[in-house]
């Protein structure tokens, strides 16, 4: 540049400098902020973790804690502090048995808790989306904070909300002199839905942009709060992982007889002062240990339809299309039943006591299993699913069983949203998952088990490492969801297109490491959906 043009420039830099309101800075690029390590909630002061790269807040009550006179109540408003409460530390999960490894035993009743991890940087003003995770667990076992939310939060640019609720007797009595709703766990997480909506902001994110999002019985639980009238506006998305919405929930008078069976157990039914007051003598570990591990008790536990909490079953109100139309991100893994399986190999319903674990399932139990599960069609089954066609018989009883319990039920679900709002679905295959890092040793491959795929969005720490592909197929599911979190839509560039799922092309996407890939599987073929439809049409 000569001189003269040189000066000119500096002349109108100058003027127009001098035109500026005086205290106005020039404008320059932007330099990322770090998010504050203390946030402002409607109860107080909380002061978090701030790592490179993410922050974390632990612990923070959303209600009350439901332990004297709140036991079996509505959840109520937590109250406020003063000070700075430190949220460096996880709340102990809701009253539970031992489980699977990533779950903790609990006699806890105070355990309405929430966690809530960010970006640590923020580039711009803008709010973030924010998703809220509902474990899984059978409604007995589980914590939010097994599901840490760093990867998703940062590489997705998200807000993650984990949350505990109520769990077994605790969560899901249906007694009605002991009082309430006996859907206490989905009216907990409401709460925390509802605490979500008036401090979202504080930690940088959007209430208008919930997306809500459980696995197993979280799934379930999404499936209620599609169609129960409380939850109206407190999320505008859903994702449903590995459970469907067109199974209906118990009845209520299945319920009671499920508390009949539990109030037997804990010496209840003869109190001279009343079985209310009975149930509400028993310390949460008494009650844990009546309700029993999943599959092993009478009593079962989950929502219940009917009720002002859940009027009407999700399962009518999908079918009906009468839910809150929210878009819709549904699916399940290749081989959801090889978990179940291999629990079934440690315990004495196959095993004989002298017998060492796990043992494997033979064919006659194979057979059994079958007959037991599906009586007069049982012959249908098994020449569906002959012993020829798979390596070994816990294979061939888990097939047949993701098929029946999972894959019809889902694609089902998927296909009923559609008809109604956009609707993305999804099949989790890769059949070299990373198994427990701790879990003894299992007779046969376990596949794309139940719960495989969430190492591949949250941060745990209980299976074993990824190869090189399964961190690169990490980094493409973190992609979908979060992008599902930001517009509803899973589709992002650099990623693989992804179709809706329709009744004329019943498109599901099929995720997975490797030459296997990502792309369409042909799901309603590889799972027996019409010989399924016919059985239980």
């Amino acid at each position: 540049m000569d001189m003269s043009r040189m000066r000119s420039w500096v002349a109108a830099a100058v003027v127009a400098a001098a035109l500026l309101p005086v205290g106005t800075a020039v404008a320059g690029p932007t330099e990322p902020e770090r998010a504050p390590a203390v946030v402002r909630t409607t109860q107080g002061e909380a002061r978090g973790v701030v790592a490179a790269d993410h922050r974390s807040f632990l612990g923070i009550p959303y209600a009350a804690a439901p332990i004297g006179e709140l036991r079996w109540r509505s959840p109520r408003p937590a109250a406020a502090w003063t000070g700075v409460r430190d949220a460096t530390n996880p709340a102990p999960g809701c009253a539970q048995p031992a489980g699977l490894p990533m779950d903790r035993q609990s006699a806890a009743e105070d355990c309405l808790y929430l966690n809530v991890t960010t970006p640590a940087v923020r580039h711009d003003k803008r709010s973030l989306p924010v998703l809220v995770w509902l474990h899984g667990g059978h409604f007995l076992l589980g914590q939010g904070d097994t599901w840490g939310g760093r990867r998703m939060a940062v590489d997705g640019d998200v807000v993650v909300v984990t949350v505990n609720y109520r769990l077994g007797a605790l969560g899901f009595l249906t007694q009605p002199d002991v009082g309430g709703s006996g859907n206490f766990g989905l009216e907990d997480q409401q709460a925390a839905l509802r605490w979500v909506r008036a401090n979202a902001a504080a930690f940088g994110g959007d209430p208008g942009n919930v997306t809500l999002a459980g696995q197993s019985a979280g799934a379930t639980s999404v499936c209620a709060h599609l169609a129960a009238p409380g939850s109206v506006g407190l999320f505008h998305r859903a994702m449903l992982q590995s459970n469907s919405c067109v199974t209906p929930l118990r009845s209520r008078e299945d319920a009671m007889a499920g508390t009949r069976a539990l109030v037997t157990a804990v010496d209840c039914e003869d109190d001279g002062a009343g079985v209310a007051a009975c149930l509400r003598r028993r310390s949460a570990q008494e009650l844990v240990a009546a309700a029993g591990y999943p599959g092993q008790s009478a009593w079962e536990a989950g929502p219940v339809a009917g009720g002002p909490v859940l009027p009407v079953d999700p399962a009518e109100a999908v079918a009906a299309g009468r839910f809150h139309r929210v878009p819709v991100l549904v699916g399940a893994t290749r081989d959801e039943y090889r978990a179940q399986v291999w629990g079934m190999e440690r315990t004495d319903m196959l095993c004989a006591p002298e017998q060492a674990r796990p043992c494997g399932l033979t064919a006659r139990q194979y057979r059994e299993q079958i007959r037991a599960a599906f009586g007069a069609q049982a012959r249908q089954v098994l020449a569906r699913y002959p012993l020829a066609d798979f390596d070994t018989p816990s294979e061939a009883l888990s097939a047949a069983m993701t098929d029946f319990q999972y894959a019809q039920a889902v694609l089902d679900t998927a296909l009923a949203f559609s008809r109604y709002v956009p609707t993305y679905m999804y099949e989790f295959a890769d059949r070299d998952a990373p198994f427990f890092a701790e879990a003894a040793p299992v007779t046969f491959a376990t596949g794309a088990y139940h719960t495989a795929e969430l190492p591949y969005l949250f941060t745990v720490d209980y299976v074993r490492p990824f190869s090189a592909a399964q961190e690169r197929l990490s980094d493409v599911m973190v992609g979908y969801w979060t992008a599902f979190v930001h517009r509803g839509d899973p589709n992002r560039a650099g990623l693989p297109s992804w179709p809706r799922v329709d009744v004329r092309s019943e498109y599901v996407q099929r995720l997975a490491p490797g030459s296997v890939g990502i792309g369409r599987t042909e799901f309603a073929r590889d799972h027996r959906v019409a010989f399924w439809r016919s059985v239980t049409g």
